[in-house]
């Protein structure tokens, strides 16, 4: 099975920054919302949708392409955006229908090859008793799913004195969580290419040194 990860965070802390230092060329990257790249970006051709099935596709049509890193930026708006679209649709189907596509994303992020390393990258929202958890589109979606407890790592951006990082422990009070031993401090630079590594070495998949 792929290793599947989720980077949450603010708009503007990191997110999508962290890509800077991978190679696009080992890359597919699945823009939900089409948008520049916040840093220096040649060579970098994603592909856009906000259409869950759409995504799954892409998903699989770059394993077919030998890429072995997937990720899919601004998770959030493939919930909110068909819920937008559906907004007129009276009843509460649609939310059943909503939080069953995301499921089907997950799903499938983590039953990829072996090798394959999906990130997905969403903002946040706080829940009732005040967790920090990955942005849904409401209670009723919550209820049915749970996205952070399809994934065993889940990272969050910090930032301090105008620099990003990625927290890598639970802080009592949001959903981050890793593997013992995956990363040696609490705090690392936002930088996916080394969490890449890392998960690389950890799980000993390909020549990692």
């Amino acid at each position: 099975m792929s290793i599947s990860t989720i980077i949450l965070g603010e708009s503007g802390t990191g997110k999508t920054t962290s890509l800077r230092n991978l190679n696009p060329d080992e890359v597919a990257l699945i823009q939900v919302i089409k948008k520049p790249l916040p840093f220096r970006s040649a060579g970098w051709m994603p592909y856009v949708t906000d259409s869950w099935e759409k995504i799954i596709k892409g998903m699989n049509l770059a394993v077919e392409k030998g890429r072995k890193i997937i990720v899919i930026d601004d998770f959030q708006y493939v919930m909110a955006n068909e819920f937008m679209r559906r907004s007129q649709e009276r009843g509460f189907d649609k939310f059943t229908e909503i939080g069953n596509h995301a499921w089907e994303i997950f799903n499938v992020a983590g039953t990829l090859p072996d090798d394959v390393r999906v990130y997905l990258l969403s903002h946040t929202q706080e829940s009732d008793n005040g967790t920090v958890k990955l942005k849904t589109i409401g209670k009723m979606l919550d209820e049915k799913i749970t996205p952070e407890g399809m994934f065993t790592i889940v990272l969050r951006t910090v930032v301090s004195d105008g620099q990003h990082f990625f927290r890598t422990r639970n802080s009592g009070n949001d959903t981050v969580k890793s593997p013992i031993g995956l990363f040696e401090t609490d705090i690392i630079d936002n930088d996916l290419a080394f969490v890449d590594k890392e998960i690389c070495n950890y799980y000993s998949i390909g020549n990692q040194s």
